[in-house]
């Protein structure tokens, strides 16, 4: 690759298939969940179609945090000591402040950050270039083809079993192809075409709960004070004036900080706040950030917003957190509304159902049984985490919190322990458990 920055250039993906190909899986998206799946296909020898709207280099707006769920597929798909070569943020803990300014940091478990597990901050240009152009090295020795700049125009179905796509090579109103495939994975984020064939075109169902979808808004800054260095901690602050949303500080290594926003839209509906001018008031008038900011530089054309399906349970809902499959098709990461409702982080279950999606178009299982153990797998990490979004709604609850956990180390342990730790974050079922650790 020519120059320092690899993931400037371009990716080859060689040709485009003459339309009508068949193949043994299409997966439409090319982000990390999409890459990733189509990676593991290509792995266990499938001939696929791997489909991106965008070319890369491309960005992807986003908090940039890769939690530590994630590096266990980055080492798999073979990235990670690509990965680790490039500029990135190693994240050693979590900061969070209360409405009233109170703070306590939450460290990762140790074992992990010392073995760089723990998790990084990079932009997902970096990132998503990286797993991008694995999967388009494996998916073309496998026989399979990559297709950048390329809109899904259709998604073909018979009855309720979903057959293949038709798509616009450089938009909609490009050279139309069409192919086809006994799988198509769904990968295409929030918009993702197949998520609304799925959901709307052939069930009826609702795709966009506003109470169930957060707005985010993110920009880039230069020298923000207490951000220096390459290792260290990313910062949640739940800002009086943000409530019910939190405010965040990503550090991504060089001096570049992400500085962001996000609150549920049901809940923006209610208070008629808008993401943007809520994030600039902080920045100019929080007596805790304005002098952080006070010399920091932003930089331009990086102010943008997007929108995050979070995995929280619906009520009523049989197929939790929604419906993710049909005959012929199952739906991965943000196409399945699986971000995490307290963290907003969402790469680290798109790569658990890419792998998991892929496995079941190699057994040829998929449908309800993908369903059920994707909701049997996170279901409960995604439920907690909802509480934990609905509590801090509270003002007065996050202030008294996270007082008591700033001076009681126990309530520290705790609270890595429930970032890290799936068996203690079923203590948060035990009202005993919670009680005793709070209160004595």
């Amino acid at each position: 690759m020519a120059g320092a920055r690899f993931w400037d250039e371009p990716i080859e993906t060689g040709p485009i298939p003459d339309s009508e190909s068949k193949f043994d899986a299409i997966v439409v998206g090319g982000g990390p969940g999409g890459s990733a799946c189509a990676s593991y296909l290509a792995m266990a020898g499938k001939r696929v179609l791997l489909v991106e709207r965008g070319i890369w280099p491309r960005d992807k707006v986003c908090g940039d945090a890769v939690g530590g769920k994630s590096l266990g597929h980055v080492n798999a798909l073979g990235i990670k000591t690509k990965l680790e070569s490039t500029p990135h943020f190693r994240v050693t803990g979590i900061l969070f402040s209360s409405p009233k300014g109170h703070e306590v940091v939450v460290p990762l478990p140790e074992d992990d950050v010392e073995k760089m597990e723990a998790g990084y901050s990079l932009p997902r240009q970096q990132f998503d270039w990286l797993l991008f152009e694995r999967a388009t090295e494996l998916v073309l020795e496998s026989g399979g083809s990559v297709i950048q700049g390329a809109t899904v125009t259709e998604v073909h179905h018979s009855g309720k079993t979903i057959t293949g796509i038709s798509i616009g090579i450089g938009g909609k109103r490009g050279e139309k192809r069409a192919y086809s495939a006994p799988w198509t994975i769904g990968a295409g984020g929030y918009q993702c075409p197949v998520a609304k064939t799925i959901l709307e075109t052939m069930n009826g169902e609702q795709m966009v709960d506003r109470m169930h979808y957060c707005g985010g808004f993110r920009q880039y800054w230069k020298g923000v004070k207490g951000c220096e260095g390459k290792s260290g901690n990313i910062e949640l602050h739940f800002v009086d004036s943000v409530i019910p949303g939190y405010f965040w500080l990503f550090p991504l290594g060089d001096g570049t900080v992400n500085v962001g926003i996000g609150m549920v839209l049901g809940l923006m509906d209610k208070q008629k706040k808008k993401l943007k001018a809520m994030q600039a008031d902080v920045i100019a008038n929080h007596p805790s950030f304005k002098d952080r900011f006070a010399d920091a530089e932003l930089i331009k054309g990086s102010s943008k917003g997007w929108l995050l399906p979070f995995g929280s349970p619906r009520k009523g809902e049989k197929n939790q957190p929604r419906r993710a499959f049909t005959g012929g098709a199952m739906l991965i990461g943000d196409a399945a509304s699986l971000v995490d409702p307290f963290s907003g982080e969402g790469v680290g279950n798109a790569l658990v159902t890419a792998k998991m999606a892929a496995e079941h178009v190699i057994e040829n299982k998929g449908g309800l049984a993908y369903q059920e153990e994707m909701w049997a797998l996170l279901g409960p990490e995604l439920t907690n985490s909802y509480k934990m979004q609905k509590t801090s709604r509270k003002a007065w609850l996050l202030n008294w919190f996270v007082k008591k956990a700033s001076k009681k180390p126990v309530l520290q342990e705790m609270m890595t322990e429930m970032i890290a730790s799936k068996e203690a974050q079923e203590n948060l079922h035990s009202k005993w458990f919670m009680v005793k650790t709070l209160l004595f």
